[in-house]
Formats: structure tokens, sequence, C-alpha cells
């Protein structure tokens, strides 16, 4: 009809049209709509913090934590169509108890004639039982007797082997007093013997009463201990781990020398290279291999780390002579100065002119200078540590000196710099070779390896 009267363009009369919802009425509730202001968070604190204070509903946080998300506001129960299930106030037994005592408690009707659901924690200990003929045959023991002995497992059943009651419990009226230790081993002595004899088994387990009484004296030295014992105590560990590390550190360096010595030794016969390859090509002519040869090369193969190691320019192409005179970047700062420092007052140019023979040895010259200064430092942390064992020395023995053989202590020389730049040698000059081979004497070998 709405739309006869539009397409008419009649109006609608004034009466309201008639619905289902005129004459029975809305079932929805107007729901009254709540405004909740969101309060706004002050300036400097942090989100985190401000929604731990405060939510959207505005509802204080619950002081106790909650898994229903509504606060202090307690849940509904969810009541459901179904009948309550009877509940019937009935008598029941305990068995844990021997007496036979009758409790009463509620209980549901459809659990009528279970066992009490308490039961399954009743654990009882298994002690075991012997005859007369058992223990005249297995289990008679010089310091103890038969009253002793089933006294003390009828305490066992009673308190399920709880060893420190039954020593209090221990009737020292009718029998000798007895520690804790001698019950528990006798208690397993019998178990022990009475598991052998009836199960044939050879796997019992055995009480060691003089183990558990030290490991109780020193429980109770550790408890007794005074504040300053304690003290002491950390102070000795602290003592001990710098000692290990001192001893570590001591252990490098000693490796750290045997590496320059063995260095010093390959540098100072230049005939070792010659005879080496002279070596390896009579080896590869032979069906066995020689066992020196073999020595020879892994001893070589381990000390590779003193002097300057320069790179070997092997690149196709053009490349200047000069680049091998050039002082590799992995050097330090603190050599290269050195070196510098030494070739100036020899008065030696630091860029001479490059030519094949310059080049060989202006490289050893260098690497001969590294290493002097390698095993000088080397020297000077040797009678360092020297100097301080003999300090320790005579800390710890006062009244007395220690003297140190001269062979170990250091030579010092005038002029050692203009003794060591000389490589090639002159007859009134030695070489830097022969100063190391002079300098080390059997004796310092010996101290080094110490």
């Amino acid at each position: 009809m709405a739309d006869v009267r539009d397409i008419l363009d009649i109006e609608s009369p004034t009466t309201t049209e008639l619905t289902r919802e005129s004459i029975f009425g809305n079932d929805k509730k107007n729901k009254r709509k709540y405004e909740y202001k969101v309060a706004k968070r002050p300036e400097g604190m942090h989100r985190e913090v401000f929604a731990l204070l405060c939510k959207d509903n505005t509802d204080v946080p619950p002081i106790y934590p909650t898994d229903t998300g509504k606060g202090y506001k307690q849940a509904r129960a969810k009541l459901g169509m179904r009948k309550v299930r009877p509940w019937k106030w009935t008598p029941f037994t305990n068995p844990a108890r021997a007496d036979g005592a009758v409790f009463h408690h509620w209980r549901r009707v459809a659990d009528a004639g279970k066992e009490y659901p308490f039961a399954k924690f009743n654990k009882k200990v298994p002690i075991p039982s012997y005859t007369n003929s058992e223990y005249i045959q297995y289990l008679v023991s010089n310091g103890w007797t038969r009253a002793e002995t089933d006294h003390l497992f009828d305490l066992c059943r009673r308190f399920d082997l709880r060893f420190i009651i039954i020593q209090d419990r221990w009737d020292t009226g009718k029998h000798s007093a007895r520690t804790v230790e001698e019950l528990k081993e006798r208690y397993y002595q019998v178990c022990g013997a009475l598991t052998k004899a009836k199960l044939h088994s050879d796997k019992i387990y055995t009480f060691d009463a003089e183990h558990e009484k030290r490991r109780k004296e020193q429980l109770k030295k550790l408890f007794e201990r005074t504040p300053e014992q304690v003290e002491e105590e950390s102070t000795l560990l602290t003592e001990l781990r710098k000692i290990e590390q001192r001893k570590k550190e001591r252990d490098r360096k000693t490796q750290d020398l045997q590496k320059l010595i063995t260095a010093a030794d390959h540098q100072a016969d230049p005939r070792k290279n010659e005879r080496k390859q002279s070596k390896k090509t009579n080896t590869t002519s032979r069906n066995r291999p020689n066992k020196s040869d073999a020595a020879y090369t892994q001893k070589l193969q381990v000390v590779e780390s003193a002097g300057i190691k320069f790179p070997d320019f092997k690149n196709s192409g053009v490349s200047l002579r000069s680049q091998r005179i050039k002082l590799p970047s992995s050097l330090g700062q603190k050599k290269m100065k050195g070196i510098e420092q030494m070739l100036n007052e020899l008065q030696i140019e630091l860029n001479p002119p490059p030519t094949e023979q310059i080049c060989q040895q202006f490289n050893d010259l260098r690497s001969d200078i590294v290493l002097h200064y390698e095993l000088r430092a080397a020297l000077a942390t040797c009678d360092y540590e020297l100097q301080s064992l003999r300090h320790q020395y005579e800390a710890l023995a006062p009244g007395r000196t220690l003297t140190i053989p001269p062979a170990l202590l250091p030579k010092t020389e005038p002029e050692v710099k203009a003794d060591i730049i000389d490589v090639v040698g002159s007859p009134t000059m030695p070489s830097t070779t022969q100063l190391i081979e002079r300098k080390k004497t059997e004796e310092e070998k010996n101290y080094l390896m110490v």
C-alpha cells in the first residue's frame, strides 16, 4: 500500500501502521550505553606502567592474580538443568590404621563401596622378618644379641626406617646405647644376609659405618668454621688460582723461548738449507725415506715464527725490486720504530738501492735485528722471574739468601748494538749468529726449559 500511495501521490494516513512490534512489543531491552572516560596518561610515565595502573573501564586492578579477567567481580556459577548428584553421610575405615577405627564423612552415593581414596598414600617399607633357625644360622653377631636385634627391627617397623627417631626411642635401660651408624650397620647387615640366603643373590647393599662417621665429622668441622677460617680459605683459593695462572703463563713463555732458540739455531747455520735440499733429493731417489730427514723436517715445521717473514712476489707481470725490502704491515709499529732507530744509529740508509744482493742482505739484517730484540726481551723476562723467585725464597725463609749461579745471570756487554748489526761477520767483529751461539750456554737452556 505504501508503494501504491507513492505512485498515486496520495498522502499517507495519520494513523500509525500496525506492526508486530506495536502489538507484541519489542523483546529486546533497551540497553543503557555507558560512556567510559578514558584516563589520560601522565607525562613521563611509560605506556606499560600506565596500563598496569588503569584500564579502559577505569576498574581498580585486583590485589591478587585472577584468571577471570574481571578484577574483583566474581564469576557466576554455571548452573545446568541436570539433577544434583546425591551425597550421603557414610562411615569409612582407614587402611593405614590397624585398630579398625570407624570414621564418617560425606560421600557421593555413586562412590559407595569403593576404597578409601587416600589409601594409595599409605606406603609401607618392607621390613624383612626371620625365624629362630635363620637367626642362629645366618645372623649371629659378636656385638649384637638376639634381644637387641629384635628390638631394632621392631622399631624399624614402627618408624619406617627413620633411624634418627629409632636411635631416640632406643631402650637404653634394657640394652646398651647405640649410635645411628651402629643401628644402620646392623640393620643392613641382617638384610644382606637374609637376601643372600633366601634369594641367592650377591647384589646386596653394604653400609660403611666408618665412612659415614668421617663424613659427619667433616660436615661438623665445615659447619663450625669461624669467619676468620672461611676468609682464610677463600684467600688460599684465590692464591691457588693465581699460582696456576702464573704457571700457565710461565709455560707459555717457555714455549715461546724454545721457539726463538730453535729459530736462532736454524738461522745460525745457513748450510742446513742446502743440506735439507740435498737430503730431499736423496730421499726421492731412494725407495725408503730416511728417519733423520723426517725428524729434521718436523723440527723445522714446528718452529717458523722468528724474525721477519717477507712476502714472496711470484705473481705474473712486471714488479719492482724495491717491493722486496718493504716491511710487512703485520710487523707492528713498535718493531718498525726499533728497526729504524737501529739503522739510524748505524748510519745505514732506510731505503738503500734495491739491487739483488742489497735486497737479500738488507732483509736478513732487519730480520736479525727483530730476532735480537725478541731474545733480549725474553732474557729480561727470565731475569725478572729469577729475581722474583729469589725474593720469594728469602721471604719464606728469613735469614737465608739464595745464591744464583753466575751461569744463569745475564751477561752484560758494553756495546751490544754494534755487535748485533754485523750479520755477515768480519775478522775483528763477531757476527750476530756467533753472539747468539756464545750467549746460549747449556745452563741457560736448562733454566729456560724449567
